[in-house]
């Protein structure tokens, strides 16, 4: 194509149908999802009605519709649904508690340690599984109290965008920028060959990532008010428990800051004592799973436990609101004989502000319940069903799954092992991540009804459109145009320039296209460019697999950016507030290491 020739009425239309998605995403009048399934219907309309030269219309629906069955599509999805396996058997609970006392230490702190972890992964496994492993864990730390996921995974995932362009492994798509490299006649390109030149521009943008990032994020947080709320219990500690024989300062140590005991015993902690304790849902877990004490009969939670493994069902902690024509109502939880009639176990009781200041406690200090108490149930779904609709009691919404922990290890070892097999090349990421997906259902590590809170419906219909946007930017000539119009304009210009241009050119592909697309094309664009300007290739050549990595800018550049999106609660505009300043400090930054690398 001649180099200032008009580009074809298909191409025109490509560019039009993605300025104009990126318009609507930008603006956010509409739903993420309704954006992309009118991109997807205008790409199936106009090619049913304008196929592509030598093409029938049904060809146009093929390549529009064809995203729903694409391997990225497969493959983002069954990562989510490891990601749920790790998180419903508590798999990740051990480092979580690790990188939270980090961030107990201090927040900034905490952030910083996790950024530098990220880039050093990836650097070595394929970023991709790097955030899987990861992005569990910061949600676990956003609902233990730490910083909100909202303004921690945007800067992650861009860590690990950055370490992973480190190295030739660190992406895929480096690895076909560097074998189409070698096929145009390039000496092939060691592990670490450019590594030196990503580190040094990590370091520039690290200061970005871990003080202004987050900044510039909100907090996308749900409804806090059912995490916050304070339920007391009497607990008992059995023979065994971590407490016998410490004092109360002993015991307290590395306890969550959200618990607190509300009556103090008179010296060490004896087996059968029984104290009032406070604290919210997720603090009263981990205190009592650090210090092995009782809040319920045993007897109940045993067959709680027993029913749940006989049955494949799993055990579920929900609240309940205590109503005015409730059985219970001024009975304590002894008299009550909630665990004999339904088999459920009431492990806390918040009371309201305005009836603390009646005494809610009876002559044995057993709290009384009253009209308005919330009371913390855990039980299978038929027992809490039945206790609900017998004693009047209202469900709240937010039902928790207790994690299955007796799977756990099977769940990090499947989760490690589909990564290690990705890592090391032995199998596609593809192929790796469904076949773990597949592994979790079959072990019962993830139930196959529950599936749905796995994924997300925001994501599908994204990825779906922008695999369409990507095959129509390349089948209509679009991208070959652009590349052609950018090539006749750099001849006048300095190297550094010349560079900055390639990466910009590339960036802009990978973020609206695909990387695939950006490495196809930008490749052999780049070694054409450096023998008309007589450039050296390999510059140029790193620019484009540099720009195919900064892919910070839209939630459809890369499908780690998918990942984030639901946990984050994501719009469009987050990612292009966030990712254009990096983006541009990144070109700039690169494009002066590569100058100075390479004499030019």
């Amino acid at each position: 194509m001649e180099p200032f020739a008009a580009p074809s009425f298909h191409a025109i239309a490509a560019m039009a149908v993605t300025v104009a998605m990126f318009v609507a995403f930008a603006r956010g009048t509409f739903s993420t999802e309704i954006v992309s399934l009118l991109t997807i219907a205008a790409i199936a309309l106009f090619l049913y009605f304008f196929p592509l030269p030598g093409e029938g219309p049904t060809d146009g629906l093929q390549l529009a519709f064809s995203g729903f069955g694409h391997y990225a599509l497969i493959t983002i999805c069954s990562l989510m649904i490891m990601g749920r396996g790790l998180v419903v058997t508590g798999a990740l609970e051990p480092a979580a508690r690790f990188l939270e006392r980090i961030w107990r230490i201090n927040t900034q702190l905490g952030l910083l340690v996790s950024l530098l972890l990220a880039m050093g992964l990836s650097m070595i496994v394929n970023d991709t599984p790097v955030l899987v492993l990861l992005l569990p864990i910061f949600v676990s730390l956003a609902q233990r109290g730490a910083m909100p996921a909202s303004k921690t995974l945007i800067p992650l995932n861009a860590a690990v965008l950055i370490g992973g362009m480190a190295t030739t492994i660190g992406t895929s798509t480096n690895l076909l920028v560097v074998s189409i490299a070698t096929d145009l006649g390039m000496p092939e390109m060691s592990v670490f060959h450019f590594t030196p030149i990503v580190l040094a521009a990590a370091v520039v943008a690290l200061p970005y990532l871990w003080l202004v990032m987050p900044r510039l994020l909100g907090d996308n947080s749900p409804d806090q008010v059912q995490a916050q709320r304070r339920f007391i219990t009497r607990l008992r500690v059995p023979v065994g428990s971590e407490m016998v024989g410490k004092r109360m300062e002993e015991a307290m140590v590395g306890l969550p800051e959200d618990f607190a005991f509300e009556e103090q015993p008179r010296g060490a902690f004896e087996a059968g004592q029984r104290l009032r304790i406070s604290g919210t849902h997720e603090a009263l877990e981990e205190a009592l799973r650090q210090l092995k004490g009782q809040v319920a009969p045993g007897w109940v939670i045993d067959r709680i436990r027993r029913t749940a493994t006989s049955r494949s069902e799993d055990v579920q902690v929900v609240e309940m609101v205590v109503t005015a024509d409730s059985r219970i109502v001024h009975r304590t939880l002894a008299t009550s004989g909630i665990a004999d009639l339904y088999g459920v176990a009431v492990i806390g009781i918040h009371k309201p502000q305005k009836l603390m200041h009646n005494e809610p406690f009876d002559e044995r200090g057993d709290i009384r319940l009253a009209e308005g108490d919330v009371l913390l149930v855990m039980g299978l779904q038929d027992g809490l069903t039945e206790f609900a609709t017998a004693d009047s009691l209202l469900q709240l919404e937010g039902a928790r799954e207790v994690p299955r922990r007796s799977k756990a290890v099977l769940a990090a070892a499947i989760m490690f092992g589909s990564v290690g097999f990705a890592s090391i090349g032995l199998l596609p990421i593809a192929i790796a991540a469904l076949g773990g997906a597949i592994a979790m259902f079959v072990t019962g590590c993830v139930k196959f009804d529950r599936v749905g809170r796995a994924l997300s419906a925001k994501v599908i219909v994204l990825v779906a459109a922008s695999i369409a946007i990507g095959r129509i930017i390349l089948d209509s000539g679009a991208a070959e145009w652009l590349g052609a119009l950018m090539a006749s304009g750099l001849q006048h210009l300095v190297p550094a320039a010349v560079l900055a241009c390639i990466m910009l050119f590339v960036t802009l592909l990978t973020n609206f296209a695909s990387n695939a697309t950006a490495a196809t094309v930008g490749t052999p664009i780049a070694f054409a460019i450096a023998a008309q300007l007589g450039l050296p290739a390999e510059p140029l050549i790193l620019a484009v697999l540099f720009g195919c990595n900064l892919c910070y800018a839209t939630p459809i550049a890369y499908q780690t950016n998918m990942l984030i999106m639901a946990e984050g609660s994501y719009e469009f505009r987050d990612y292009l507030r966030t990712g254009v300043p990096l983006v541009l400090l990144m070109v700039v930054t690169l494009s002066i290491l590569l100058v100075i690398s390479y004499d030019m």
